[in-house]
């Protein structure tokens, strides 16, 4: 998650929302990805998805068993949709996100019935710290906006 973490301070000295992302497989990180919505005018640039393409373009297939993808805020219904499709075996979340997040908090689309895979998921890993680069951005944020 440090390395997560790292990524994301990536995407806030960008002028963009710090969430930045990781995958491992074999204790290795493969792929990393960091918010870049705002840079490549992309809504799709969300660190998982970055993050996902990297990985799959490392291990020349998009199937993705065997590897952990460590991200700072909890994923958004197209990243976790991505997530269940690209076979992420685990996804280990720094802070939940309570307005948009679609792996437990607003929805849990990763632990629906019906689709033909699962990860298996772990919350809460330096949510302190993830959170307070998320508060902290948005409220440099709208300081900036209100002078």
């Amino acid at each position: 998650m440090r390395e997560a973490i790292r990524e994301a301070r990536i995407a806030k000295s960008y002028g963009e929302v710090p969430i930045g992302a990781v995958i491992v497989k074999d204790g290795e990180i493969i792929a990393r990805g960091h918010n870049m919505r705002e840079m490549w005018k992309d809504p799709t640039a969300h660190a998982e998805l970055i993050a996902i393409r990297e990985a799959a373009r490392v291990l020349g297939g998009w199937r993705l068993t065997g590897c952990t993808l460590y991200v700072t805020l909890e994923p958004c219904p197209m990243c976790a949709g991505s997530l269940i499709l690209s076979r992420v075996d685990n996804v280990v979340i720094g802070a939940m996100d309570a307005k948009g997040g679609a792996v437990g908090s607003v929805i849990n689309i990763v632990e629906e019935d019906d689709f033909n895979h699962r990860p298996e998921v772990t919350t809460g890993v330096l949510a302190e710290e993830c959170g307070i680069m998320l508060k902290e951005f948005f409220r440099e944020l709208r300081n900036k906006r209100s002078k």
